[in-house]
């Protein structure tokens, strides 16, 4: 049901959706309580019953640590990338990854990417 509402919103909301997770990480580890994905969940009006919070939670919650993985719940709606799209990130990365440390400062991505 919820993947359902989501694909019917569009990516938009879905992409407003990571956004609003990584700004409400305070402690920057990647996960979020149960009450701060609810309020997420009210403030993109994705609101639900309360048991198909419950349904929703205990799949994602299934570490049954209290906590919900950004990244998981991200792959869960979106799914896993096609091998095309694997293909192409790593062959981003590896022009992006010019010294071949395996990670990529700020600084390089600036070198190659302009935002504006």
């Amino acid at each position: 049901i919820f993947r359902e509402t989501l694909s019917k919103r569009g990516v938009r909301v879905i992409t407003g959706l990571g956004k609003y997770f990584r700004q409400i990480d305070k402690n920057r580890n990647g996960f979020l309580s149960q009450a701060a994905f609810k309020e997420a969940l009210k403030v993109f009006h994705l609101e639900m019953s309360e048991g198909d919070f419950e349904s929703l939670w205990l799949i994602l919650d299934d570490s049954k640590s209290d906590k919900v993985d950004c990244g998981e719940f991200t792959r869960a709606v979106f799914g896993e990338m096609n091998e095309y799209r694997k293909a192409f990130v790593r062959k981003a990365y590896m022009k992006l990854d010019f010294n071949k440390t395996g990670s990529v400062p700020m600084v390089d991505v600036k070198k190659c990417y302009c935002a504006k």
